[in-house]
């Protein structure tokens, strides 16, 4: 019998086209651009990139409240210099993140938010948790779109992430529809970023004429100073900074994330002198700091004095306050240009009558806050608490404070002693940062001890990620300034409205904090006399544990900082 062809010829195997995810080609580009992490907390609309992120290695960080995860990825970018990234789901989840955008807009910190929506095929049709977020987010982000097509979706990231580069950095948000991160496509359709191939350095220096001028005005100054600011820590150019201060021999002063570019002791170190130095120098370079609040917009430097302004971001340059020179680009390779522009050319006069000028000043500022620094008071100054912080500090303690008044006692107190070791909300003066800030710090560096001051009304916005910590395993020394009031609004109130009227909407609850650590099975411990507070933290170093040293404070007291804010005045 004849043979069918069937019979007598292999049918042909028709392969199919290997096929990918939305979620995980979002992997592929988190994992391209260096992220080991994610903060997030869970939804239906994003649990694809779970699954992605499962794939690549990356691990999945759940935590309490999105504000939470959105400022521990701006955290992770202020610790690791790599950025960070959050991912929440829709509508209320993506609303609850802003705050945390918004703080890392201001900060100028490189992060990415994903947020969910709803299937594309739904748009406009009400569906579960649709909000216009991209609409919501361009104003507090760098870049904000919403990836249309599963193809798109690693291409996507990369594109923000680029973004979050472009000048200082910043946030940047991308909305992921659920049927986009859900539906696959053919492997080869999917554009996905190759690691360290799309992107450009922002390692410049600007115009090289301009350093030369800036270097020519260095040599010549008799009384120069410098104000190192946060962008110097973003940019890494700690080394650079310092190369600068020692080489053109150059008093510094540091603010935000710069703190600890100079440890204290350091002879260029300057702390409790700044204003008296501005106001006597004839040449100011204020470094990656803008002219804002902080700054009395530019109007405390004195116009006899020449002032030179370094930043990353055009838009800042000369901002507020007329300037005699701007310089845009990296500061640290910018400082570093300077140095060896000068280098050679040295300024000729000694300057060691400046030096002593400026310390003595600083000497006297110090002998003057000392008796309230060691008072035995009780209820405890929180100048004696910001000392005892301050004594137990080590060189591997990363310091976050989170708070209004409490925190401004102990800014002029607490000194970082290495690059990186300080961490605030920066200019939105966001409370709340604390914890999650914690939470970035320690899982990036868990080689690091994390020391927290915590105003009492400051940690109970996102306290309960305390759990988190606890759930993860991740110790630090915790420590809560409880005077059980808004100080910082309390203070304005009575400065505007008398006392009879100062304690309307800030007044708090006697609220133990120690208890609440040991609830969540942390350690916990109250402290009332001072002399115990040296003794707590050592006791909640040794634990191992998160924990919380709940430090019963003067409510009477108010920081010089609070006294002086322009808005009370």
């Amino acid at each position: 019998m004849a043979q069918t062809v069937s019979e007598t010829q292999p049918t042909a195997v028709v392969k199919e086209p290997e096929t990918i995810s939305g979620g995980h080609l979002v992997a592929k580009a988190l994992k391209a651009e260096g992220i080991d992490v994610i903060f997030t907390l869970c939804g239906g609309h994003i649990i694809d990139i779970y699954d992605g992120c499962v794939d690549e290695g990356i691990a999945v960080v759940d935590v309490r409240h999105e504000q939470v995860a959105a400022h521990a990825a701006d955290g992770y970018a202020r610790v690791t210099g790599k950025p960070g990234c959050a991912v929440v789901t829709a509508g209320p989840g993506t609303t609850d993140a802003v705050t945390g955008v918004a703080n890392a807009f201001r900060a100028e910190s490189p992060m990415l938010l994903i947020g969910g929506q709803g299937a594309l095929n739904q748009h406009k049709m009400g569906s579960l948790q649709d909000l216009p977020h991209v609409d919501m987010m361009t104003p507090i982000t760098k870049f904000a779109a919403t990836v249309a097509h599963t193809a798109r979706a690693a291409d996507m990231v990369s594109m923000a992430f680029r973004e979050c580069y472009n000048g200082a950095p910043g946030p940047s948000f991308l909305e992921i529809p659920r049927d986009i991160l859900d539906n696959s496509v053919p492997v080869e359709s999917a554009t996905v970023p190759e690691a360290g191939h799309y992107r450009a350095s922002t390692k410049s220096i600007g115009d090289p004429a301009s350093v030369e001028a800036l270097a020519d005005l260095l040599v010549r100054a008799e009384k120069p100073v410098v104000l190192l600011g946060t962008q110097v820590w973003t940019a890494r150019g700690s080394d650079a900074a310092t190369e600068f201060v020692r080489t053109l021999d150059v008093p510094a002063f540091m603010n935000g994330a710069a703190r600890g570019t100079l440890p204290p002791g350091d002879p260029h170190h300057f702390h409790l002198s700044r204003r008296y130095g501005f106001n006597n120098a004839d040449l100011i370079l204020i470094v990656g700091t803008p002219f804002d609040f902080r700054m009395g917009y530019g109007r405390r430097l004195p116009k006899s004095a020449t002032v030179v302004q370094i930043d990353m971001d055009y838009r800042t340059v000369g901002k507020n306050r007329d300037i005699d020179l701007g310089l845009v680009g990296d500061p640290g390779a910018i400082l570093a240009a300077v140095t060896q522009a000068a280098s050679g050319r040295l300024h000729k006069t000694d300057r060691k009558a400046w030096f002593a000028e400026l310390r003595a000043e600083e000497d006297a500022a110090y002998q003057k806050r000392l008796p309230r620094q060691l008072s035995d008071a009780n209820p405890i100054h929180p100048l004696r608490l910001a000392h005892e912080i301050n004594e137990f500090l080590t060189e591997d303690s990363i310091y976050i404070g989170d708070g209004g008044d409490i925190v401004t006692f102990s800014g002029g107190v607490v000194q970082p002693k290495s690059p990186g070791h300080w961490m605030d909300p920066g200019p939105l003066g966001t409370l709340g940062v604390g914890i999650p800030f914690v939470l970035a710090a320690k899982y990036a560096r868990p080689d690091k001890e994390v020391v927290a001051l915590f105003g009492d009304g400051a940690f109970s916005l996102t306290g309960w990620d305390f759990e988190t910590l606890v759930r993860y395993k991740l110790p630090f020394v915790g420590v809560v300034g409880n005077n059980s009031s808004m100080n910082q609004i309390r203070y304005g109130q009575e400065a505007k409205y008398g006392k009879d009227r100062g304690r309307v909407g800030n007044t708090l609850g006697d609220v133990k904090y120690d208890e609440f650590a040991r609830m969540l099975g942390g350690y916990g411990e109250e402290v009332r006399d001072p002399k115990d507070i040296g003794p707590a933290l050592l006791r909640a170093r040794e634990s191992g544990l998160p924990s919380l040293i709940n430090v019963w404070v003067d409510p009477d007291a108010y920081a010089p900082g609070t006294m002086n804010q322009t808005m009370y005045k």
